[in-house]
């Protein structure tokens, strides 16, 4: 269901394209009240968005352009934010004066539309597919769909802790997420790191006596947490002239199950770039009772409910 999906999923397919390239393809697509998506061109002084087509200028205006700006609820950033970005929206009206063609356009009623034919009709454990459009030291924002966003609060993007989230993801990433909750304002939170695979999964990919890669992520007085994967840490032990975020080589001395532990030496610690990965999804199916990150023998159980 492309038309209910993230902006800019939209924008390029064929039919997309035909609707905001001809006039006869934009009216027919005006009669049949269609979704389309277009690329906006400025932001005027009253927070009105315009959308250049060519054949015809296209204005959403400034209460139309979000659910919650007319109400207060949404702040103008979110506005302004949109300049040069994909929206989806609908044709209102096409007038003419003096020979110049204008078309006022909702992105409201589109958002509506999503909100009342799929949110209304999605659960918690549910997944989708979301575009990152905002990162805080909080949590990522996510549109998951037509612009409508999300939160994905930190803690729930991976089990290695991370110290923000641009340590894991790019503004425009396409992401998939799980619905976690709802709230009485209509808010959605989400989540992502079950589908990042078990302890077990993850382990599975090293063996003891392997030196491999890793990210410092955390520097305690009793020992070093070595990310090596975005769902596996190992503990080595301290050693000086380590700091977080540094790149690292690791030696898997041990690995023991039933303590979710890797025990491991660090080889060398060392400054450098850190290459952000698309994530690897374990889990591919559309909706989620209960996760088990922990192995079945282990004294310690860390599950999530949806």
């Amino acid at each position: 269901m492309l038309r209910y999906s993230p902006e800019g999923f939209l924008i390029n397919t064929q039919d997309n394209l035909k609707a905001i390239s001809t006039s006869d393809g934009f009216v027919n697509a005006y009669n049949e009240s269609r979704i389309l998506e277009a690329r906006t061109s400025y932001c005027d002084r009253e927070h009105n968005l315009h959308i250049d087509f060519g054949f015809i200028h296209g204005i959403i205006p400034r209460e139309e352009c979000a659910i919650g700006i007319k109400e207060g609820t949404v702040k103008d950033i979110a506005i302004i934010a949109r300049v040069n970005k994909p929206v989806k929206f609908k044709i209102r009206k096409i007038t003419e004066t003096d020979g110049k063609k204008t078309a006022i356009l909702s992105r409201c009623d589109v958002q509506k539309e999503f909100t009342e034919n799929v949110l209304a009709n999605t659960a918690t454990g549910d997944i989708t597919t979301a575009k990152i459009t905002h990162l805080e030291a909080f949590g990522a924002f996510c549109d998951i769909g037509c612009g409508v966003t999300a939160l994905l609060p930190i803690d729930n993007i991976s089990v290695s802790r991370i110290p923000h989230p641009d340590a894991r993801f790019n503004v425009g990433d396409d992401i998939k997420v799980i619905i976690k909750t709802f709230d009485e304002f209509g808010r959605v939170t989400l989540s992502h790191k079950e589908l990042l695979g078990t302890w077990e999964e993850n382990a599975n990919n090293f063996n003891v006596g392997e030196t491999v890669s890793g990210i410092v992520r955390s520097v305690e007085n009793y020992g070093i947490f070595i990310e090596l994967a975005p769902n596996l840490a190992g503990l080595s032990e301290y050693a000086s002239g380590v700091f977080e975020g540094q790149q690292a080589s690791v030696y898997i001395k041990s690995i023991i199950p039933e303590k979710m532990k890797f025990k491991l030496i660090i080889v060398d610690a060392f400054d450098g770039e850190c290459t952000k990965q698309k994530p690897k999804y374990f889990y591919e199916g559309n909706h989620i009772d209960y996760f088990l990150y922990s192995p079945q023998n282990s004294k310690k159980i860390i599950e999530t409910f949806f």
